[in-house]
């Protein structure tokens, strides 16, 4: 754990430069008075990112000790840095810091008493401790007494690093230390790097506590339903778990326990291109006082927000506090899930709008983790581009994923749990001659399987995939549950859909499958 006596020691979370804690309305007059923000015409705070609107996974290290108590995954994901080179970019941010105003948020990730970890985040930006305050689980005055932090996040845009001095790839660099407890961040302004390490810390040391540690959102019905939406950014987490008939128990990041799920988070995060209130009510609603924005173009003089504009990204954000969703669950914990959906945003076209999977193919498919890198999530993408990350979340995973797919796979068989896979990307043709998923249908198929509507529907299997497709559901036209049917040049469909499966069968020897799970891929007739 880090000691605060060495940040105390240059000032930093003490004295004038200092703000230790500070309100969502102080925090935005210091935003505004810094210069790094205004205000919109619906009262949230918007901000640019700079450079940076996505985050920067070739930058990010984790710090390589002998001795550590976990069994990190090495690899192009989780890149070492010696404990030299991190203590390096330390003085320098820490310097930083010690000689520049900065803001301090003490507060939590975890709903849950048992599980949750104390954090900080010291950050240069006064918009960024806004960030957080509003994402992460603030505490009461009663618990602010007795904070003990177990993870510090240190960051400062400001710096660069020098890769022939600091050992990283770039000016920019995330960079996670388990022995000493802290996250150094700099080079990038982009918030979410913020929020997205301490998902990967607690993605770390769950498992060895017996949780598992999902990417994905969560709601719940009036029955105490849960039901669970795994998905990168851009597939749907958000958009299809804030549904006006169910609560939600958060968006991004859970834990599933012997006692059912909970929340990391305290704020949700959401995608706001072409944010139409008629759409996505719940989400409009939320952006207000003490909402964020990132990267959204507001007009001048009305300061109303544009989000149909790509002027600086399409991964335009808004970060806001769970409450701001009217039927959120506060604290954010649910029982066992009943109903989990795999959601991919499939640019070839070729998935289907939903299907039913068995537990094998569960598995196969949680480990495949297929799906498209959509614009502006990661820097340098600017279309969809086919990839796979596996559980869903590649980037943010630092142990074997063997780990966390037996997990998954032992969750399941014991809580009879029904899965589905969910194409939220193309129909019609691939990206560029098809066309989006209609959200409406999206939504309804959705509702439909989480409600139990597709469990006495007939189905017919995919011939190439072998996943079950129905053949009705009610408020969907039939002809689009099959995606076969809405290309107009079915050959061509055929064809699609063969590299895609070649795909996937190349991607299945990246693990030591088991036999029943590799049978429940895909199959190359002919």
């Amino acid at each position: 754990m880090l000691d605060t006596r060495e940040l105390e020691a240059l000032g930093i979370g003490r004295g004038e430069r200092a703000y230790v804690d500070l309100s969502p309305a102080e925090l935005v007059e210091h935003a505004i008075r810094r210069g790094e923000a205004q205000l919109t015409s619906d009262g949230a705070l918007t901000a640019t990112t700079g450079q940076y609107t996505g985050r920067s996974p070739k930058d990010k290290f984790v710090v390589q000790r002998a001795g550590s108590p976990y069994e990190i995954f090495w690899g192009k994901i989780n890149q070492p840095i010696s404990p030299e080179h991190y203590q390096g970019l330390k003085r320098k941010v820490m310097t930083y810091l010690a000689e520049h105003e900065h803001f301090v948020f003490n507060g939590f990730a975890g709903a849950d008493p048992k599980y949750r970890m104390p954090l900080r985040v010291v950050s240069e930006y006064a918009w960024h401790s806004l960030f957080v305050h509003q994402l992460f689980l603030r505490p009461t005055l009663e618990e602010l007494r007795d904070h003990v932090p177990e993870f510090t996040i240190l960051s400062a845009p400001s710096i660069h690093a020098d890769p022939a001095e600091d050992g990283t790839n770039s000016e920019t660099f995330v960079v996670l230390d388990f022995e000493e407890g802290v996250i150094l961040i700099g080079g990038t302004e982009y918030a979410g790097e913020m929020k997205k390490s301490i998902f990967t810390v607690l993605n770390t040391r769950l498992p060895y506590q017996d949780v598992l540690p999902m990417h994905c959102s969560a709601n719940i019905g009036e029955q105490g339903d849960v039901a669970l939406f795994f998905g990168l950014s851009g597939t749907g987490k958000t958009t299809l778990s804030a549904d006006p008939s169910r609560r939600l128990i958060g968006d991004d990041e859970h834990g599933w326990t012997d006692r059912g799920v909970f929340n990391f988070e305290g704020g949700c995060y959401a995608k706001c291109i072409n944010l139409s209130q008629a759409a996505e009510p719940q989400i409009w609603d939320a952006i207000r006082f003490g909402a964020v924005l990132e990267n959204v173009v507001v007009e001048e003089g009305t300061r109303a927000p544009d989000y149909a504009s790509q002027k600086y990204t399409e991964n335009t954000r808004a970060a806001y506090p769970v409450e701001f969703i009217p039927n959120a669950v506060i604290p954010g914990v649910g029982g066992q899930p009943t109903t989990i959906l795999f959601l991919t945003a499939d640019a070839t076209g070729v998935l289907p709008p939903i299907s039913r999977l068995d537990e094998a193919q569960a598995m196969y498919h949680f480990l495949a983790g297929y799906t498209s890198k959509l614009a502006g999530t990661e820097r340098g993408v600017t279309e969809p581009s086919p990839t796979f990350s596996t559980c869903f979340g590649e980037p943010f995973w630092t142990l074997a994923p063997t780990v966390y797919a037996r997990m998954l796979g032992e969750r399941i068989a014991r809580h009879n749990v029904q899965v589905f896979l969910v194409n939220t990307g193309w129909t019609g043709g691939p990206y560029g001659e098809g066309k989006r998923m209609n959200l409406a249908y999206t939504r309804t198929m959705v509702q439909a399987a989480i409600a139990g509507k597709l469990r006495d529907v007939s189905y017919e299997e995919h011939p190439v995939f072998g996943i079950a497709m129905p053949t009705s559901c009610p408020g969907v036209p039939s002809e689009v549950l099959n995606p076969r049917n809405t290309w107009q040049d079915k050959e061509r469909y055929d064809v699609q859909a063969k590299a895609l499966a070649e795909k996937f069968q190349e991607n299945a020897k990246r693990f030591d499958l088991d036999p029943e799970v590799a049978a429940a891929g895909p199959k190359i007739s002919g």
